[in-house]
């Protein structure tokens, strides 16, 4: 039996230098699991709350102290004495002090960091991978990656209204394979900007932000990249897109608002905006498109996966919000067919796992997500291959933050061997 003996917890800065969280579960026989908590800069509007301070004085208001707080002087005296191995125990215990529906209380934030810190206790203590203690004897299939390399919207100061621009290698036989393309690419896209003169600083999850003028220029240079290094784009690299619309979604007009980002956007009504993508992926080697369509913008989503749901991967993000009851709403209405999955969306390990299979049940893709604001905490990687969802995003070949977790997945690969699935 190894049960929890202290839960320590204190604040840390992530990818951005913005406070957050860092749990330490601590059991009887000295066993520690650590856990830190990454952050959105472009959220949902119906995530599960992320807890701050909201003191001026100290972080701008961003601190995370309340958290470590509750930590420290409440949910610790819950849970001292339960077993690691009681993760939904645990994790109900959670929502129960939190007591309201988007853990406004204590925060999403606050819940995750011990939710997830448990489960690595459990895996040490039992000395096998994270992964495999997550998924069992069946996690066995690397993911595919979606590299964001050029970043747009709320993530870079690129004036493009579209957040990410992302490659994503196919036929590949091994991920290590995939991600050295997706590399090579990478470094070619610098070169291209070099000689272009154009800006090689990176945005919040490591992609370039160019000053470039409009989408298609983003996309025609990509393409270029691919070929000058020497794959062929809809053959080895297909194209991806966060659209991020919900950022520049006009509620009250229901348009959709490209001056936001655009100085000479256009501003689209939702079938105008569904005709754009559309064109869009007649035009370019498009296989997946995020939050095309605003998180508000139902009809909008069951029209565009009406049209193109059979061979586009239409993926909800700000629309589900790995939240089962989201998930259940989309499918009710056949909206989308794919759903990111962001662990700090809904709070604890074992509401995310049971979003994963929710959807999969219904056959919706599950593609495992970081936030803009990370950590060097490599766990959305192990929970990827627990659960052989098959895709991750989790940002740019640049930024030890985002590298930490390519970098867990190329060790998985080789601890699997020859049993390792792409």
């Amino acid at each position: 039996m190894s049960i929890i003996r202290d839960i320590k917890s204190r604040q840390i800065l992530d990818s951005r230098g913005v406070p957050t969280i860092e749990v330490d579960i601590i059991t009887n026989n000295g066993i520690l699991g650590r856990a830190s908590v990454p952050s959105g800069a472009s959220t949902g509007s119906y995530e599960a709350i992320e807890l701050r301070d909201g003191d001026k004085k100290e972080y701008l208001g961003k601190g995370v102290l309340k958290c470590i707080s509750y930590i420290n002087d409440i949910i610790s005296e819950e849970l001292i004495g339960i077993s690691i191995f009681d993760q939904n125990l645990i994790d109900k215990r959670l929502n129960i002090i939190d007591g309201t529906k988007n853990k406004s209380r204590i925060g999403a934030n606050t819940t995750l960091g011990i939710s997830i810190a448990v489960a690595k206790a459990a895996a040490k203590y039992l000395k096998i991978p994270l992964y495999k203690y997550l998924g069992g004897i069946n996690a066995n299939t690397l993911p595919i990656p979606m590299v964001n390399i050029i970043n747009g919207g709320s993530h870079s100061s690129t004036p493009i209204s579209f957040q990410e621009f992302m490659i994503i290698p196919i036929n590949f036989e091994k991920f290590s394979f995939a991600i050295r393309a997706c590399s090579e690419i990478f470094q070619c896209l610098k070169k291209i900007l070099i000689k272009k003169k154009l800006s090689t600083s990176v945005g919040d999850e490591g992609g370039f932000s160019p000053n470039l003028s409009n989408i298609k220029e983003i996309l025609e240079l990509i393409l270029f990249a691919i070929e000058y290094a020497g794959y062929e784009p809809g053959v080895h690299i297909m194209l991806g897109l966060d659209c991020a619309s919900s950022e520049f979604y006009n509620k009250k007009k229901r348009i959709y608002d490209y001056r936001k980002f655009e100085e000479n956007g256009e501003q689209l009504n939702s079938i105008e905006q569904i005709d754009f993508l559309i064109n869009l992926i007649k035009k370019y080697p498009i296989m997946s498109i995020e939050d095309g369509l605003s998180e508000d913008d139902w009809e909008g989503w069951k029209i565009i996966t009406g049209k193109i749901g059979n061979y586009i991967q239409l993926v909800g993000d700000d629309l589900f919000v790995t939240n089962i009851s989201k998930l259940k709403k989309g499918i009710y209405k056949n909206v989308a067919n794919s759903i990111l999955i962001k662990p700090n969306q809904i709070g604890t390990l074992s509401e995310t796992i049971d979003v994963i299979n929710y959807a999969k049940k219904y056959m919706y893709n599950t593609i495992i997500s970081h936030r803009s604001g990370e950590t060097e905490d490599s766990f959305i990687s192990d929970l990827s291959v627990a659960f052989n969802t098959g895709q991750i995003k989790t940002g740019s070949l640049s930024r030890t933050d985002r590298m930490v977790k390519y970098n867990q997945l190329l060790r998985i690969e080789e601890e699997l061997g020859i049993n390792a699935n792409y």
